[in-house]
């Protein structure tokens, strides 16, 4: 009878480990397929950017491009507290979400529409898209199959983070070095690519099994946030990255 017992709490165990599993799949794909949407949604932007070139020259020549700066690194810094600000209720953790992917769009526009406008520029940007998706795959893999703690790392991500922020502000008003750029940019791609890691383990251990579907959907959201945000920024600075070389 124990042994009956026994083997009936390991086959429970087991059923338990496997519900678990299944479920932190489905999380993690609800999660890149926010994401991939997201990505999705700033293409949309910036092919609807180009195809109005008053508003693109707005966002070039004008205040907006450090108005949406601005936006983009409040929204990323308030974006967890707003995200979880309702825990009835998604429609917070969406409008963050798709501001945040919208404010990319008209970001990164001005850029993408030069790069459109030269000798095989559309091919840099599928080129740099591709390195990004492999350069992502991989480290978010990592990310979510190592049993090592990141966690501790994030604290030097963050200072990071704002050490190159400061670097490149510093670049477009003092400097003004390609050669500069060049170098900030390949460290951004390393940072981030270590970011997206430690990001991915960090959404990874936000599922539980016990959560409610709203609370699932909100760290749903907010792992494809966090994750966006670091696709986007390597994608950027791999472009820039081509486009330097390119041009030498």
């Amino acid at each position: 009878m124990a042994e009956f017992d026994q083997q009936r709490m390991g086959a429970g165990t087991a059923t338990r480990a496997a519900d678990l599993d299944a479920g932190l799949r489905a999380y993690m794909l609800r999660v890149y397929n926010y994401m991939a949407l997201g990505v999705a949604f700033t293409a949309g932007v910036t092919l609807f950017m180009g195809a109005n070139p008053e508003l693109m020259a707005a966002v070039a020549l004008g205040p907006m491009k450090w108005v949406l700066f601005a936006g983009v690194l409040g929204l990323g810094w308030f974006a967890p507290k707003l995200i979880f600000s309702n825990a009835g209720s998604t429609t917070m953790a969406h409008v963050c979400f798709w501001a945040y992917a919208g404010m990319w769009g008209l970001l990164i526009s001005p850029m993408i529409y030069a790069f459109m406008n030269i000798p095989n520029g559309a091919g840099m940007i599928a080129q740099a898209f591709l390195i990004t998706s492999v350069m992502f795959g991989a480290t978010s893999l990592y990310g979510y199959t190592t049993k090592r703690d990141l966690s501790a790392f994030g604290r030097f991500f963050f200072m990071a983070s704002v050490g190159l922020i400061v670097a490149m502000l510093a670049n477009v008003f003092i400097f003004q070095s390609i050669g500069f750029s060049f170098v900030i940019s390949a460290i951004v791609v390393l940072l981030f690519a270590a970011v997206t890691a430690y990001e991915t383990q960090m959404v990874k251990e936000l599922y539980s099994g016990g959560d409610t579907g709203v609370t699932t959907s909100q760290k749903a959201i907010f792992g494809a946030f966090a994750l966006y945000g670091s696709f986007i920024v390597m994608f950027i600075h791999i472009l820039n990255l081509l486009g330097i070389m390119r041009s030498e």
